[in-house]
C-alpha cells in the first residue's frame, strides 16, 4: 500500500483541474457497478538527468484494448493521451512518477443494463519512490482467480480488482508480502497485482495467457530481456507445486518493477533470493527504465 502524494493538478476530459477539485458524483455508474478499466504506468529518472515514461505506448494500447472488451468508446486517440500524459508529468515537479489513467462511465443512469455512451477519461501523476529493496514472502490464496469465462482477465478492468484485493488483504493479515493465486483448474495464475516466474535449472517459467493472467507490460519486459540474454524461456501451465520445488522465484509489475521471492507459503526457495536469474534480470529491468540499457528507443517516452 502506497500513500498518496497529491500534485497539483489532474487530467479530466480534456482539462486540467485542480487536484483537490478533481471530483465525480456519488451516482457515477462506474463507482456502484465496477465498469470501468485502467493502467498503472511509471516515470523514471534517466541517466541524462531526464524523466521518461516507460513504454507508455504500450500501456496505452492496454488500455483501448480493455475498453474494447467493455465497450467503451475513448473519446480521445492515443496520440492525445501520450501527450497529455507527459505534459502532465512535466507539469508536476521532478523525481519518478507514478500515472493512473482512468475510463469510466459518468453520471445520468442507474442500473445493471448501463450507459456506454457516458464514457469518461482522467489521468493522475504523483510522486512515487521505490521501495527499499527486499524479497518477498508469499502466501497462496484460498481465493480462485477470476475464470476467463466469468470477467475477462486480458481487460485491466476496476471489479476484476476485488477478487486481488480479498487475496491481498488475507495475504497481509497473515504476515505475507502478497498472495499467490491459483487458477480454476489449481495451476499458477499471478500474484494479486503482479505476474509471476518459476526459474528451474536455469530456464525461466511463467504461466501462458491462456490461464487467465493478465498480459502486464513488465513481464512481456522481463521476457524480452531475458531472451536477450540468451536465457531460456517458457510460457507454460505451472502446476502448484512446481513454485514450491523452484530455484528461484520472483513477481513483476509496474509499480514494484522486479521483485525477489525468498519464499511461498513458508518453504523456501532452492537458492537464497535473489537468486542469479532474477538479479541479472532485475538490473537489467533497471537499466532499461532509467535508460543506461534500453533495448528499444520506443520504450521511454522523455517528459522534460
Amino acid at each position: 500500500m502506497s500513500a498518496l502524494s497529491p500534485a497539483e493538478h489532474i487530467w479530466m476530459d480534456g482539462r486540467l483541474v485542480a487536484w483537490d477539485e478533481a471530483k465525480v458524483h456519488v451516482l457515477t455508474q462506474s463507482l456502484h457497478y465496477g465498469w470501468a478499466v485502467y493502467e498503472g504506468i511509471r516515470a523514471h529518472p534517466t541517466t541524462d538527468g531526464g524523466l521518461a515514461v516507460f513504454r507508455l505506448r504500450d500501456h496505452l494500447a492496454r488500455l483501448v484494448r480493455s475498453a474494447r472488451v467493455y465497450q467503451m468508446d475513448i473519446p480521445y486517440s492515443a496520440d492525445e493521451l501520450a501527450a497529455a500524459t507527459t505534459e502532465l508529468i512535466a507539469a508536476g515537479g521532478g523525481g519518478p512518477r507514478y500515472v493512473r489513467p482512468l475510463v469510466y462511465l459518468g453520471y445520468g443512469s442507474m442500473g445493471v443494463a448501463l450507459d456506454l455512451s457516458a464514457v469518461r477519461v482522467t489521468l493522475a501523476a504523483w510522486a512515487w519512490e521505490d521501495q527499499p529493496a527486499r524479497s518477498w514472502r508469499l502466501m497462496t490464496s484460498s481465493w480462485r482467480r477470476n475464470h476467463q469465462d466469468t470477467i475477462p482477465p486480458l481487460a485491466k478492468a476496476t471489479g476484476a480488482y476485488l477478487n486481488s484485493s480479498l487475496a491481498k488483504l488475507a495475504a497481509l493479515r497473515a504476515g505475507y508480502d502478497d498472495a499467490l493465486m491459483l487458477t480454476s483448474a489449481g495451476h499458477l495464475s499471478e500474484g494479486s497485482a503482479a505476474n509471476v516466474f518459476v526459474v528451474r535449472s536455469g530456464v525461466l517459467h511463467t504461466p501462458p495467457v491462456q490461464d487467465g493472467i493478465l498480459p502486464g507490460i513488465t513481464r512481456a519486459t522481463v521476457l524480452d530481456l531475458a531472451r536477450a540474454a540468451g536465457i531460456p524461456t517458457l510460457e507454460r501451465p505451472l502446476a502448484h507445486a512446481e513454485a514450491y520445488t523452484a530455484d528461484e522465484l520472483f513477481v513483476t509489475g509496474t509499480a514494484i518493477g522486479v521483485v525477489p521471492v525468498e519464499s511461498l507459503d513458508d518453504r523456501p526457495t532452492a537458492l537464497p533470493a535473489p537468486g542469479p536469474v532474477t538479479a541479472a534480470l532485475r538490473d537489467a529491468y533497471q537499466d532499461a527504465v532509467t535508460g543506461k540499457n534500453t533495448p528499444s528507443a520506443d520504450w521511454l517516452t522523455p517528459c522534460r
